[in-house]
């Protein structure tokens, strides 16, 4: 839903921590909002000594702030709807050297085991066994929110994930604005009267309400679900991610400069992610990681036979997964949910392993099947994970223009 900020903190690292943070000092709000992380452990200022890479869950609030909560109707104003949900949920890998760099979306209507947490009155809340994901962030309460959505998800993928961040609909609006928009495609247009939005086909050029507006609709793009929009919003995070690594952005200090000042105002990080110097190290290990080595990919998962509305893990292909990230190998996503999302450009091969006069079409074919036993080129991923590179130009598959 808030995938916009969130993502934004994603590649604005690259840029924002090398140009900005020499000359910004970060013992302002930024750290005396830092959250505490379960377990929380010593992180070395290199992140090269950070055996298996960097992980860091970025996380998406819901909760209604005053100066925002006009425009999200029921949501803000019913008090059946009060709390506050993560309902984004992002993982981000940066792998050990070569460098990669693989976002992993978790569906806020997952339903996962849910650990006992701290709330905010220094309680222990009950674990379950099977619960909404999104329900987490409420269980902690303003003060351990982030740090009982970040156990929940360490449990859910078994990795060690050093550094966490939230973000609020208030600080995706602002942080959209502050890089001037970011371009999408919409392909047949999108009409959702649940977050008031109308895109014709086309290219816009979103930014502040109509951003968030484009991210939280699900209505307006494939079946109506949160897997479609998750996969709509990855449309959205290809394009930001082209547009940090471009001139526009980081090869412009002013734009660095507000985009560093914005993301500081309105992000709260964990106590891992305070230091300067590993923000910068964070910065350089990502600065040259090649678009089609940036990946953007869905948690997998498989209907919940206990309810048609929600899903539940597929633990066998995300151990696939978690095991090419373990092996830093070059992952191929097998494709895209076509119903939400369509492909402006073809799927990118890899020149180094594909010979078109001898290579069989099923091996390059993303949606096809992993050939067993392959041990050249990209890991393919089963089907059942989707996604795409920010290399592929892709285009919302809207459910069609009312103008």
């Amino acid at each position: 839903m808030k995938m916009l900020g969130i993502t934004a903190i994603v590649v604005l690292v690259s840029g924002v921590a090398v140009a900005s943070y020499v000359a910004y000092d970060l013992g302002t709000t930024f750290s005396a909002n830092a959250v505490a992380l379960d377990g929380e452990k010593s992180v070395p200022p290199d992140i090269g000594a950070i055996k298996g890479g960097v992980n860091m869950l970025l996380v998406g609030s819901d909760i209604c702030e005053p100066d925002f909560a006009g425009g999200f109707g029921d949501r803000c104003s019913d008090p059946e709807n009060a709390g506050e949900r993560n309902d984004t949920n992002l993982l981000l890998h940066i792998s050990d050297t070569p460098r990669r760099v693989t976002v992993i979306t978790f569906p806020r209507d997952l339903m996962v085991p849910i650990p006992s947490c701290v709330d905010s009155n220094g309680n222990d809340t009950s674990p379950a066994s099977k619960q909404q994901i999104n329900t987490t962030l409420d269980a902690g309460g303003l003060k351990n929110g982030l740090a009982c959505v970040h156990r929940t998800i360490s449990k859910l993928s078994g990795l060690d994930i050093q550094f966490a961040a939230k973000i609020t609909w208030g600080g995706v609006i602002k942080i959209t604005d502050a890089i001037g928009g970011v371009d999408v495609c919409v392909a047949n247009g999108i009409t959702d009267p649940d977050t008031a939005l109308n895109l014709a086909p086309g290219t816009h050029t979103l930014q502040g309400y109509e951003a968030l507006q484009f991210l939280r609709t699900r209505h307006g793009v494939g079946d109506g679900s949160d897997l479609g929009r998750g996969s709509n919003q990855q449309v959205y995070m290809s394009s930001l991610a082209r547009k940090m690594v471009s001139g526009q952005v980081l090869g412009n200090p002013a734009t660095l400069l507000k985009l560093a000042n914005t993301v500081m105002s309105n992000v709260t990080p964990s106590t891992t992610l305070t230091s300067p110097t590993l923000l910068v190290q964070i910065a350089l290990a990502m600065k040259d990681v090649p678009l089609d080595q940036i990946n953007f990919v869905n948690y997998p998962v498989l209907t919940d036979p206990d309810d048609p509305n929600r899903v539940v893990p597929d633990y066998d292909s995300a151990d696939q997964l978690w095991a090419a990230l373990a092996a830093n190998q070059a992952i191929q996503v097998a494709g895209q949910r076509d119903d939400a999302v369509v492909s402006a450009t073809p799927t990118p091969t890899d020149p180094a392993t594909t010979d078109p006069a001898t290579t069989d079409p099923a091996t390059t074919d993303p949606s096809a099947a992993p050939t067993p036993g392959a041990t050249s080129g990209p890991v393919q991923l089963p089907k059942n994970i989707s996604g795409q590179s920010a290399a592929q130009q892709t285009c919302s598959n809207g459910n069609g223009y009312n103008g």
